[in-house]
């Protein structure tokens, strides 16, 4: 058993602990279990739980540790079935449904018997939920359109959950005795902003049915779609997909790329390769007289095609094809050229570790610099800081980085909220003390396009104005973008010199990777902002660096892939 296995068991529980109305500090246990195990150096818990190291590992309480060493027995977990037997089957959903919290479920329940998302949804158009003490027609009407988003988003998860999923079941399929080699693909591959069913490539040993039919028949297995085929579409107990394709181990590469691309990149690769007289064929590619051309690798594929080597990320069809025909894709942003973190919060405001916390998190990444950036005043729900609670904060800073003997910096940096009329919160001497300044929306989301493209536009005028925060707004699988002209700010924030963000939050990854092509056309530099609000977010900087890369972004184009002093040299040339 891996721990990445049991943590998904350990979240599962937690989930439907929440749902059961448990008590906040038992759910808590199991999460926190399930983030100890992820952060395991170790693919063997059987192996940890021998030396007397896993009972030993902080996160793990009596309750959790018996659950994994249930899990490491026998592979399954007795707490967790009989939880789900307990739970009626559409509950979980109704957690996906934006705006639906725990404790309203709960009262929709005892109230109206409500216990998936179509009894939610009656209950909704015959008005019953509007007449609920704590909800109203206002809350109803939301209500359905979250209901829309999820039938819409479908049993679609956020990248780094669907990541989590992918990381167990490639642990597990990699785990057979028959399997040689195996590798995650399709859009976790592709980091795609989320994730519906894991497709895995197994290379096999033996004959790739046989091997995919002990897949379909093991425990904890629902439901089986393609069965007797080598690609099956296996159902777990718990909603997991698994889109399983084993293959022998000479188709082993090409199966790879093709289960990787979508179907529009993967067509126009096949078309480039007809044009040579070649044939993609299944998982083989043939020569004129049918032959099988030995792949040894994805670059090998791509040259018989004419074009350079397309980075997993890319194979969108989305104008990879013209750029990899044009010449070689080398220089795309990776996290080594991270010089350091710009969208960073503190206990100034709502972050939960100290700037002295977040600093020494930067370091240990190898970074060279942090930007502090918690909220301005405007954002009371936040703690907005005050000017005086600005200053404060400064010769905080100042302390720290006096103190410092390593080079490290600490940036004076705000995210101060772009206001309804496209002003800049505070004025423009305070904002004068700030090395820069991350200018975003928090509010009056409900604009017109207009209004809101010439509040944005206004706000990019103003010369205080270093980055564009999440300049679209959205919550994946939450809260669509508000309405706004993207063509029309980006061309505006290039000509202004202002950088726009990948936010790099997994619940946002905005910019939009789509939008970034045409970015990058206009000039526009791009800043990858973490977003962090603890010492554990700032690994977030990760799903937006693969988030860069799927829009194609080259290292040269990064602000914070750069030194301190050119970070603020860039800032300051505006004032």
């Amino acid at each position: 058993m891996d721990p990445r296995s049991a943590a998904h068991v350990l979240a599962q529980i937690a989930a439907y602990l929440e749902l059961r109305g448990e008590s906040r500090f038992k759910i808590r246990a199991y999460e926190e279990a399930a983030r100890s195990l992820t952060k395991l150096e170790t693919d063997d818990l059987d192996a940890l739980d021998r030396t007397g190291e896993l009972a030993a590992t902080r996160g793990l309480g009596p309750a959790t540790l018996s659950i994994v060493r249930d899990l490491i027995a026998t592979g399954e977990s007795r707490y967790l079935e009989q939880l789900r037997a307990d739970t009626p089957p559409g509950l979980l959903d109704l957690l996906r449904v934006p705006g639906l919290a725990t404790a309203k479920i709960h009262l929709l329940r005892d109230a109206l018997d409500v216990d998936s998302v179509d009894s939610l949804e009656a209950a909704l158009q015959d008005g019953r939920v509007a007449k609920l003490k704590g909800f109203g027609p206002k809350t109803a009407q939301k209500l359905l359109r979250g209901i829309e988003f999820f039938r819409s988003s479908g049993s679609r998860v956020l990248h780094h959950r669907g990541a989590v999923q992918a990381r167990a079941l490639l642990s597990m399929v990699r785990a057979h005795p028959d399997v040689s080699a195996a590798e995650v693909a399709g859009s976790v591959r592709r980091h795609g902003e989320t994730v519906g069913d894991t497709d895995v490539v197994a290379a096999c040993r033996t004959d790739p049915r046989v091997v995919a039919g002990s897949f379909a028949r093991a425990p904890g297995v629902r439901a089986v779609a393609n069965e007797g085929s080598p690609s099956p579409r296996i159902t777990y107990v718990d909603g997991t997909r698994l889109d399983l394709h084993c293959v022998q181990e000479r188709d082993f590469v090409v199966a790879l790329w093709r289960a990787t691309g979508s179907a529009s990149h993967v067509v126009a690769v096949a078309a480039r390769l007809h044009e040579r007289g070649l044939t993609l064929d299944g998982d083989a590619v043939r020569d004129a007289r049918g032959g099988a051309i030995p792949v040894a690798d994805e670059p090998a594929l791509y040259a018989l095609a004419g074009l350079a080597f397309v980075p997993a990320e890319m194979r969108e069809g989305h104008g990879e094809i013209e750029r990899a025909a044009a010449g070689p894709i080398d220089d795309l942003i990776t996290i080594g050229d991270i010089q350091g973190a710009l969208h960073c919060h503190s206990t100034w405001s709502d972050g939960k570790s100290t700037i002295a916390q977040m600093a020494d998190a930067s370091r240990a990444r190898g970074w060279r610099y942090i930007g502090i950036t918690d909220h301005s005043q405007a954002a009371f729900y936040a703690g907005g800081l005050s000017r005086d609670k600005v200053l404060m904060q400064h010769a905080e800073i100042d302390g720290i980085n006096a103190a410092a003997t390593d080079g490290f910096r600490v940036l004076k940096g705000i995210e101060a909220d772009i206001l309804a009329d496209g002003s800049i919160d505070y004025d423009d001497a305070l904002l004068d003390h700030f090395d820069f300044v991350v200018g975003s929306i928090h509010s009056r989301f409900a604009m017109d396009e207009r209004a809101m493209t010439d509040r944005v536009l206004r706000a990019l005028d103003d010369p205080h104005l270093t980055v564009l925060g999440h300049p679209t707004g959205r919550l994946l699988l939450s809260r669509d973008a508000y309405p706004i002209d993207m063509q029309a700010v980006l061309e505006k924030a290039a000509e202004r010199g202002v950088a726009v963000e990948i936010n790099a939050d997994p619940h946002r990854l905005d910019l939009d990777w789509r939008l970034v092509p045409q970015a990058r056309a206009l000039g526009a530099t791009f800043e990858i902002g973490p977003d962090a609000h603890s010492t554990t977010s700032l690994d977030n900087m990760g799903f937006g660096v693969g988030i860069a890369r799927k829009g194609g972004i080259e290292r040269g184009e990064v602000l914070n892939a750069r030194s301190a002093d050119e970070v603020i040299a860039f800032a300051r040339r505006r004032r």
